[in-house]
């Protein structure tokens, strides 16, 4: 699966979100020694245990450890806090449905914490990460833009707003490259009305993405191929307007020249 990396931008984000004030000394340090089986500890030993194996990397340990810290003191004011923890353990362990679980769920309890921007965009980014190649099914791009766009519209001045706005743009290019892949499908099938609406789609929606050229070309190829050069004329003419020099409007001009000179 092809996945888009995260940006060291968007880590440092997250880390500095994460930074907290250390604990007091715990009772007994020997917290980190035991796995995570269930161990009645008190909350700072266990919080201890959890932020040492996130420390170490030990993502998967660390997820469970928050886990336990919000299971045994679910009154205590890090229980909140360990919500928060965990979900970021899971999505550095590219466990991304548990990671949205866990945000969710501190949404859900807290939605006016200060950190519900924070949870927003986790969920985002956990939905970002799963984004596959466009030949399979966009459902996740669909979630990770409505994920991102929900960081923006609830908290568009937020730390968080600029990232997610970048990230959209980056899956908005992709939803409409898998519109492309179909549009060209069809029209290798000789589909052209169906071809039609999958351009016009692109050109509609994602104008301001790197398809927007090659969807009005298309669109003129499959205007003339419907018989109706009047159409084709308007797309080679919107192309020409807007991405006058382009490679693709050089090629709709041959195309109308060719095909449609009195259009």
């Amino acid at each position: 699966m092809t996945r888009f990396d995260p940006s060291r931008a968007t880590m440092r984000l997250l880390a500095a979100a994460l930074m907290i004030t250390p604990l007091a000394a715990c009772a007994g340090g020997g917290g980190v020694k035991k796995d995570t089986r269930y161990v009645a500890r008190d909350v700072n030993t266990l919080y201890r245990a959890a932020q040492d194996r996130l420390d170490r990397k030990q993502y998967g340990l660390a997820a469970a450890l928050f886990d336990e810290v919000e299971r045994q003191h679910p009154y205590s004011p890090w229980a909140r806090r360990a919500q928060l923890m965990s979900s970021f353990s899971y999505y550095m362990d590219r466990e991304y449905t548990p990671a949205i679980e866990a945000a969710q769920r501190f949404l859900a309890i807290h939605p006016g914490n200060k950190d519900a921007p924070y949870a927003y965009y986790l969920i985002g980014l956990s939905y970002y990460e799963q984004i596959s190649d466009v030949t399979r099914d966009q459902k996740i791009t669909q979630q990770a833009s409505n994920a991102l766009g929900e960081v923006i519209r609830r908290y568009p001045e937020s730390r968080y707003a600029a990232d997610a706005r970048l990230k959209i743009d980056l899956v908005r290019d992709h939803l409409a490259g898998k519109e492309m892949e179909i549009g060209r499908f069809y029209q290798r099938s000789s589909n052209w009305l169906a071809a039609s609406i999958r351009f016009r789609e692109v050109v509609d929606k994602y104008q301001t993405t790197s398809h927007a050229p090659e969807a009005l070309y298309r669109l003129t190829e499959s205007y003339l191929a419907l018989g109706i050069p009047a159409e084709a004329k308007k797309s080679a003419a919107v192309l020409g307007a807007n991405y006058p020099g382009n490679e693709w409007y050089e090629r709709a001009y041959k195309l109308m020249q060719r095909y449609a000179p009195s259009a």
